[in-house]
């Protein structure tokens, strides 16, 4: 099959993902769309839970394995839409719809690239593509439940809508829970220990704080308090107030070691993170992905946002059509020149790589 029709099949099938509902954990249709695709391509494939899977035709368990990954699974619509999300429409170039660009673009940019060279023999990789659920959850059955029943992989490319330039580094995220103490009273009486009062200095050490270490990829560690919460009565002084701190961890840290540096230093009475597994991500500048896709003029940038990089422990490269600020965004929409483009760099950069 030519570029111009695997694009054309790649662009029907994101609109039929467009317009069935899958937000995380509901992906069991749009995981029916995917098996027709491989079907109809004659391409053997798995499902586990609602991820879809599958290993290139002459898969060679001597050579190493390159990832393509994308999810399938959306956030549900914000209340500011004016369009009915679930309605694939094009207008002026742009294809309309929930999920069109975070990653649907990127999903069927891969799924179209791997049909590509599915069937090719003597590459140097291994391919196997992962259309994953539950991505924008960071659920238990996305694709870090996949990496103990796919083969072992070496390097991934994880598509994200990054105006098709390379995301060589990717921040990673831990959440913390934390408590300042005080004493309870009535509030009527004296009591200069209220926990509320005493979150004034800890909100102001967690504004000041820096960690020591920046990258040029990520620049620095970016900490914020994003909740905040205490008190149940208007006459009683709490003993608690709880934060929320939003930790974004360049790679220069390992979660563990964000974690440690709070426990160790901050004010709080307790401080207490709810996961450590989302970590930072990174590829070498000096890898073969990155020295192509430099090479076809595509610029590299450190990532601020998080994704399915996360839950792996080789290196990975986030990369794929679309612009990640229309993410999330009332009236999603992906331009289907982003589409064709994709499709085409994407080829391209493998074979520069793995051909």
């Amino acid at each position: 099959m030519n570029i111009e029709k695997l694009t054309e099949n790649a662009i029907s099938l994101l609109k039929n993902l467009i317009e069935t509902q899958s937000f995380s954990t509901e992906e069991d249709k749009t995981a029916l769309l995917i098996e027709a695709w491989f079907k109809e391509n004659n391409i053997p494939f798995k499902r586990t839970k609602n991820n879809i899977w599958a290993t290139n035709k002459h898969f060679d368990e001597s050579k190493p394995t390159m990832l393509l990954n994308s999810h399938h699974d959306t956030v549900h619509p914000n209340t500011a839409y004016t369009r009915n999300p679930f309605k694939a429409t094009v207008e002026d170039g742009k294809l309309y719809g929930l999920g069109s660009n975070d990653a649907g673009g990127c999903l069927v940019s891969l799924i179209a690239t791997f049909t590509n060279f599915y069937a090719q023999e003597n590459l140097k990789y291994n391919l196997v593509i992962v259309a994953s659920a539950e991505e924008e959850n960071s659920g238990p059955d996305g694709l870090n439940s996949m990496l103990s029943i796919i083969p072992h992989i070496d390097v991934a490319i994880v598509g994200e809508p990054t105006l098709m330039n390379l995301a060589v580094a990717e921040k990673g995220l831990v959440v913390f829970d934390a408590d300042v103490e005080g004493t309870p009273s009535h509030a009527a009486h004296p009591n200069d220990n209220n926990s509320i009062y005493n979150t004034i200095e800890v909100l102001q050490w967690f504004k000041d704080f820096q960690f020591e270490k920046k990258t040029e990829a990520l620049g620095e560690v970016k900490m914020t308090v994003t909740q905040i919460n205490a008190g149940k009565q208007h006459n009683v002084v709490p003993a608690h107030t709880n934060l929320v701190i939003d930790v974004r961890v360049n790679d220069a840290y390992s979660n563990q070691e964000i974690a440690d540096i709070l426990q160790e230093k901050s004010p709080c009475t307790t401080i207490t993170p709810r996961s450590l597994r989302l970590n930072s991500s990174s590829i070498s500048i000096d890898h073969a992905l990155v020295k192509a896709g430099i090479a076809m003029g595509r610029e590299t940038y450190g990532s601020p946002t998080l994704s399915d990089q996360s839950v792996l422990s080789c290196q990975s490269l986030k990369l794929g059509p679309g612009d990640s600020t229309r993410s999330h965004s009332a009236d999603e929409f992906i331009y289907l020149a982003e589409i064709e483009e994709g499709i085409k760099i994407y080829i391209e950069l493998l074979n520069r790589v793995i051909v």
